[in-house]
């Protein structure tokens, strides 16, 4: 058994793709396996993938989020991660993550730098903690930059395969709806300081394109998952305040992308599923926020910004 499954859904990026391999075949520590899911691809990205040592999974064009699904039943690791195809990572990043291994924890936290098409690169520098259990970890990580992208951590597959994750298929923003979930319900939590993943923010991506009926779509999927994990986290006994107020700030940042009438449309669905409601109110600064965000979210999000 490889001590890491890498996962990598590869839908038409043979500009990217080779960079992206070679920062795996690059890394110090080499016990893993690559599993590349062509989700369909019509270019030549294939053709460059087959030129590393992977196992390629074929499928129609499934999406990410279906395509990862894939890449995990094919899984052998001891852990799991995940890597976009237009992403790449450090050399020594599985090195790093190996040493916070020996206490066995179900989930491993990195960090991520991001990089631009205009070549800016930006550091995310958090702190590191042993031990945590998820729901103190998920309080910790929610004041981090990136928190729900999934490919900003290392996941036992024991874990991963007993709590029966799954990304939702054919729905964008898959890593809101499932990645909560996965930090808060682990029993034991790791992080590391070292930034080892770096975000290749480029135009024209998925999550990038500037189509309004394509932030509709985003909008929609994005208020599906978080009725999901508000749900989810409603059978546990886990506690939820801090949980139910991260997924409720989100969605509301998130309705703040739309125009009107779909704003308002909106805004009125926040008040009739109480989402306002679910926003703590500890102390000053979150009670007056929480009154703002009920007057007008979008007015709010811009000054908070």
């Amino acid at each position: 058994m490889p001590k890491f499954s890498i996962i990598v859904p590869v839908y038409n990026v043979e500009k990217y793709i080779g960079k992206c391999l070679e920062s795996i075949k690059n890394q110090t520590y080499k016990d893993y396996e690559v599993i590349v899911v062509n989700d369909g691809s019509t270019d030549k990205s294939m053709e460059i993938a087959k030129e590393y040592n992977v196992k390629v999974i074929n499928t129609k064009h499934v999406s990410v989020s279906e395509a990862r699904n894939i890449g995990v039943k094919h899984a052998t690791g001891e852990y799991l991660m995940f890597l976009d195809s237009d992403d790449f990572w450090d050399n020594k990043l599985l090195e790093e993550i190996t040493k916070s291994l020996k206490n066995t924890p179900d989930l491993v936290r990195f960090q991520v730098r991001t990089v631009t098409d205009d070549g800016v690169v930006t550091n995310y520098n958090e702190e590191e903690f042993q031990d945590m259990t998820g729901e103190k970890a998920f309080e910790r990580i929610v004041t981090y930059h990136f928190v729900e992208c999934v490919w900003a951590y290392a996941i036992k597959r024991e874990y991963y395969i007993k709590e029966k994750f799954q990304f939702k298929k054919g729905m964008v923003h898959e890593d809101f709806g499932l990645t909560p979930l996965i930090i808060i319900k682990a029993k034991k939590v790791n992080s590391i300081k070292y930034i080892g993943y770096n975000y290749f923010r480029r135009k024209g991506s998925i999550m990038n394109t500037p189509d309004y009926e394509w932030t509709k779509t985003k909008v929609k999927d994005f208020y599906c998952h978080y009725l999901f994990l508000i749900n989810e986290i409603e059978q546990t006994n886990i506690k939820q305040e801090v949980f139910k107020s991260y997924c409720a700030n989100s969605v509301i940042l998130e309705i703040c992308t739309l125009k009107n009438p779909e704003y308002r449309e909106y805004k009125k669905k926040l008040k009739e599923d109480k989402v306002f409601d679910k926003l703590l109110t500890s102390t000053l600064s979150r009670k007056i926020k929480k009154i703002m965000y009920q007057i007008s979210p979008k007015i709010t999000a811009k000054i908070i910004n």
